[in-house]
């Protein structure tokens, strides 16, 4: 489907489109998200690189993948490990012939506490894992995919991304500064042929949702399958006049993103400080830009 672009995009901002992906690579990919969004990409017709650290989880999403008639590659490693990273990228590649499209679905979350009662080294390693992670992936993949005219990033946001949270401080810090990065790749690769899309699946029923104390006694959560319709949307190119943007799967659907990008203006749907008020001197900056 071809590009709709966003009328406050240059006609050259637009120029180097890439296809629709064939191929993805799918990070926490052995469980929760990762494992239905690697499972329904496949169920779309693409070929997917799995990448986590279990690799008896990865070989049956593998199986999986491969009943649905597609090619799969298991791919263990540590998302911050530079040297796993980019064996793990070089792999996946030579298998698949290239990676179209890059999911970041592994993540982690500290204890719901406040800062200072945080543990040091449980609190640095979830920055790392859902900052650090997503930066190493992005750095030895975009250059590839820039090569081959472009790409698509989709990484795992998080309503933390967009609001203050009173626990879980490295959490809410690394889905934010997530945001960020995505939108710095965006801006830096979008002409490319680059596209970037935060995701934030809403709270679904996964390993992790279990574990946390603010999510006990939930009843209603968010079906995986939203995030997996979005993605899938993503990967043909449906949605790439929202490239930069933050999606919520709890609010959006393919339809009305397509619909709200059609008549989006600066800034849309990115980090901003808020004004204190009407009168505030730097309200035009923090918003105008």
């Amino acid at each position: 489907m071809a590009e709709t672009a966003p009328t406050w995009q240059s006609s050259s901002a637009v120029a180097a489109t890439p296809p629709p992906a064939r191929t993805a690579l799918v990070t926490g990919a052995s469980r929760g998200i990762g494992r239905a969004v690697a499972q329904g990409l496949a169920a779309a017709g693409l070929d997917i690189a799995l990448l986590a650290r279990d690799v008896a989880r990865l070989d049956d999403v593998a199986a999986s993948v491969r009943a649905s008639g597609r090619r799969a590659v298991v791919l263990p490693a540590d998302v911050t490990d530079v040297a796993q990273v980019r064996d793990a990228v070089a792999r996946g590649e030579d298998t698949l012939g290239g990676v179209d499209l890059l999911v970041d679905a592994a993540g982690v979350i500290d204890a719901e506490v406040p800062a200072w009662e945080a543990d040091p080294e449980e609190w640095w390693r979830t920055v790392e894992v859902d900052v650090r992670g997503p930066f190493l992936l992005a750095h030895t993949l975009a250059p590839r995919m820039l090569a081959r005219g472009g790409g698509r990033l989709v990484h795992l946001a998080s309503g933390a991304s967009s609001h203050e949270m009173a626990g879980s401080s490295a959490y809410n810090v690394g889905k934010t500064a997530l945001v960020r990065l995505g939108a710095h790749l965006h801006e830096a690769g979008f002409a490319r042929g680059l596209r970037v899309f935060e995701v934030a699946p809403g709270v679904v029923a996964t390993d992790m949702t279990a574990s946390m104390p603010m999510h006990a006694g939930r009843t209603q959560w968010t079906p995986v399958e939203r995030t997996v319709e979005l993605v899938v949307a993503v990967a043909r190119g449906e949605l790439d006049a929202c490239s930069g943007w933050f999606l919520r799967v709890t609010h959006d659907t393919v339809a009305s993103l397509r619909e709200l990008a059609a008549g989006a203006r600066p800034p849309a749907r990115r980090l901003r400080v808020l004004p204190a008020g009407a009168e505030d001197p730097l309200a035009e900056t923090l918003t105008g830009r």
